[in-house]
């Protein structure tokens, strides 16, 4: 572990030095990927060096342990006592730093948000979730933007699709992907009788252009008048966009914004978002099926979530987590389900470290 924080600590000093060059930003494309490399090493060479200060500091105290002075012993025993503490922190917390980084976590994402069992009551609970969401962005400091939209009459929607921008997105909103399950009156029982519905969240980080280039050739594009529930938003120009991708038969609408310029920039956005998470799932296909083989079904296809209203419980069945404080987090303090889950991901790559392949 201590080899892979000094090599990171000589790796930053020589990305310091080059980018100090007066020609550095000459070549803006590996100006770039330099510094993105000094920011992800900059924690590591500050672990480094305050490791390498506890460990003075002990060898200090060491050397002054048994001096015939009883006073200047007994503060070196102290020192030694502080600084052996002080070292194990900063190891453990230096062994979940050097954990196998995923290169998505960095990025920021896509939701999308569809209702499922419960009609309008699930329709409803995605606005719910929208809200969570947005509340939760606000707190980090992240920007969401609405893509997409299917409302209903009631204020739900049907599908909403919005972008979340911002440091690390994709670290924390993961762990949403999957189905989210309501329990509660909807509004529309006049016998007040609970009723179960559920949303089907999505989380795609989104792509680069270098990443998934689309060749014009391969798709359709088709403009249509904005529409929405009750009169809403409605354009009375062709400014909707619908593009199809031909070769995968994915299709992609977006109609939020009057531009029509706008509204195809966000579909191919989504699109290559749509289109990296497929690739990607192609590639792991092989992987996931020999862990559901061992693990039991736990994909983001599955129930990942319960929220029942009238015990104000919020229940995440992946980690086996129950709370009692639903109200909190539907007001966006979403933290209180994603840090044990980012310790419990944590956990199992130690494990999964630590376990030698048989």
């Amino acid at each position: 572990m201590l080899e892979g924080l000094l090599a990171a600590h000589r790796r930053y000093d020589e990305l310091s030095a080059q980018l100090s060059q007066p020609d550095a930003a000459a070549d803006i494309g590996r100006y770039r990927a330099l510094m993105k490399e000094y920011k992800e090493l900059e924690p590591l060479s500050r672990q480094y060096l305050a490791l390498a200060a506890a460990e003075e500091a002990l060898a200090e105290a060491r050397e002054l342990l048994y001096s015939h002075d009883a006073e200047l012993s007994a503060m070196a025993a102290e020192q030694k006592a502080e600084a052996e503490a002080e070292i194990a922190r900063l190891t453990e917390e230096a062994r979940l730093m050097l954990l196998p980084h995923d290169p998505r976590d960095d990025r920021s994402v896509i939701m999308e948000l569809r209702a499922g069992t419960g009609g309008e009551e699930a329709a409803l609970f995605a606005a719910d979730l929208y809200r969570m969401y947005n509340l939760y962005a606000a707190a980090r400091g992240w920007q969401v933007e609405l893509m997409n939209a299917g409302e209903t009459e009631l204020g739900g929607y049907r599908e909403i699709v919005f972008s979340v921008e911002g440091e690390k997105v994709f670290s924390r909103l993961k762990f949403e992907s999957g189905i989210h399950r309501v329990q509660r009156v909807p509004v529309t029982d006049s016998q007040g009788k609970i009723q179960t519905s559920a949303v089907t969240v999505a989380v795609l980080p989104e792509a680069d252009e270098v990443e998934i280039r689309i060749d014009p050739k391969d798709l359709k594009i088709d403009t249509f008048r904005s529409s929405g529930a009750g009169g809403q938003h409605i354009n009375k120009t062709e400014s909707a966009i619908r593009v199809t991708h031909l070769p995968t038969g994915l299709v992609v609408e977006c109609q939020d914004e009057r531009s029509q310029y706008k509204n195809k920039d966000r579909a191919l956005k989504i699109l290559r978002s749509r289109l990296l998470e497929a690739a990607e799932q192609a590639q792991n296909d092989s992987i996931a099926a020999d862990r559901r083989r061992q693990v039991g079904s736990g994909d983001r296809s599955g129930r990942i979530r319960t929220y029942n209203f009238p015990q104000n419980r919020v229940s995440d069945h992946r980690i086996e987590l129950t709370l009692y404080r639903l109200d909190a987090v539907m007001n966006g303090d979403l933290d209180l389900l994603i840090e044990p889950l980012l310790a419990h991901e944590q956990a199992e790559k130690l494990q999964n470290r630590e376990t030698p392949e048989p």
